[in-house]
């Protein structure tokens, strides 16, 4: 297993680790998953995401050739905007989702560790010559989550208080460049530093010297991406899914959805005019038990009309929530299906996405 360049300091602060995506990742620390996920919709939680590959795109009207791959407007996105992208096959399934920031000099991408490989290949094929596409190994990536986020930050870097959401800035830490974004996956206010593997620690260090600031593990930053709605890769979404199924039709360019101008992107016309015969929707679980990734869900003539594709306790919530599949017939939300865990019949009702509100940076 790989090593992130935070993994001491994991140790230091009695992490139980496991294996994510060929990387040895906390999971927890003493004080579990509930208390980080909680502590993050409170104060500001610290995650190690380095795991997440980063790339940078460059070459003569970059933004215009990755739109031969990618389903946003490239070309729209200003100078240290960024936005959520996916790339996509012939078939309309997701290779991947990610997100993509235009840089004075070229485009950033952070992509899901388990596709990192398999984007870069893509996009090297996809792009042709005269491009380049560098995988950044001497990077390391840290995300700063919740409603304390933007005035710990301040303390190292006070222009970051008036950055909107989606938006990046260039700078420093210790002698080394760092770029700054405003985004996250939790549903929170919140950052992702991206900096030289060398200096990670140090700033991390510095970060948890404020009570506000606690280290947060893979299981809560599960479960706060599961509360926001969120897609985990590998599970809501694949090769297989179509963004229109998944719900992301919002990531496909307007010009491309109301046809002003052709998409060229893998899979564009199937994706754009197929009708998927199930959606991804919410479920809220009557009772306590959680329902788990894998679950198929039944109507009641006890005929499966889906499966969940994540699942578990929501801490914020209070109560089990699911997302999954399901014919579009039973997405409306209230509907009451049925799943069965252990043996046992439990009734779930289709619920509207995100379970908790984004509390998104928008001035």
């Amino acid at each position: 297993m790989n090593k992130t360049p935070l993994y001491d300091l994991h140790r230091q602060h009695g992490a139980r680790f496991t294996d994510f995506a060929g990387y040895t990742m906390p999971l927890q620390y003493r004080r579990g998953i509930m208390a980080e996920h909680l502590h993050t919709r409170s104060g500001a939680g610290l995650f190690d995401v380095s795991h997440m590959g980063q790339l940078r795109v460059s070459g003569n009207n970059v933004a215009q050739a990755l739109e031969r791959a990618l389903t946003g407007d490239v070309r729209a996105l200003k100078p240290y905007r960024q936005c959520y992208t996916l790339l996509t096959n012939e078939q309309g399934g997701i290779i991947d989702d990610l997100m993509l920031t235009r840089t004075a000099d070229g485009l950033l991408l952070v992509v899901n560790a388990a596709r990192r490989d398999t984007d870069h290949a893509y996009l090297w094929q996809a792009l042709g010559a005269g491009y380049e596409v560098e995988l950044l190994h001497d990077r390391a990536l840290l995300a700063l989550q919740g409603p304390r986020a933007a005035a710990v930050l301040a303390d190292l870097f006070p222009q970051c208080t008036t950055m909107p959401f989606l938006s990046a800035l260039e700078t420093s830490f210790d002698g080394g460049g760092a770029c700054i974004s405003r985004c996250g996956y939790t549903g929170e206010d919140g950052f992702e530093i991206s900096l030289p593997n060398d200096r990670a620690a140090q700033f991390a260090q510095t970060l948890l010297q404020r009570e506000e600031v606690a280290l947060i593990g893979l299981g809560a930053r599960d479960s706060l991406r599961l509360e926001a709605g969120l897609c985990l890769y590998g599970h809501d979404i694949d090769e297989a899914t179509s963004p229109v199924a998944a719900g992301l039709t919002w990531v496909i360019a307007k010009k491309y959805r109301d046809g002003s101008e052709p998409a060229r992107f893998p899979g564009a016309e199937k994706i754009l005019k197929t009708t998927p015969r199930d959606l991804r929707c919410g479920f809220r679980v009557e009772g306590k038990v959680p329902v788990r990734e894998g679950a198929v869900i039944l109507n009641e003539q006890q005929q499966a009309v889906g499966r969940i594709t994540s699942g578990g306790f929501g801490p914020s919530v209070g109560a089990p929530v699911a997302m999954g599949y399901v014919a579009r017939e039973y997405a409306e939300p209230g509907t009451a299906l049925q799943v069965a865990i252990r043996g046992r019949t439990h009734v779930i009702r289709s619920a509207q996405l995100p379970f908790i509100k984004h509390r998104y940076y928008r001035p």
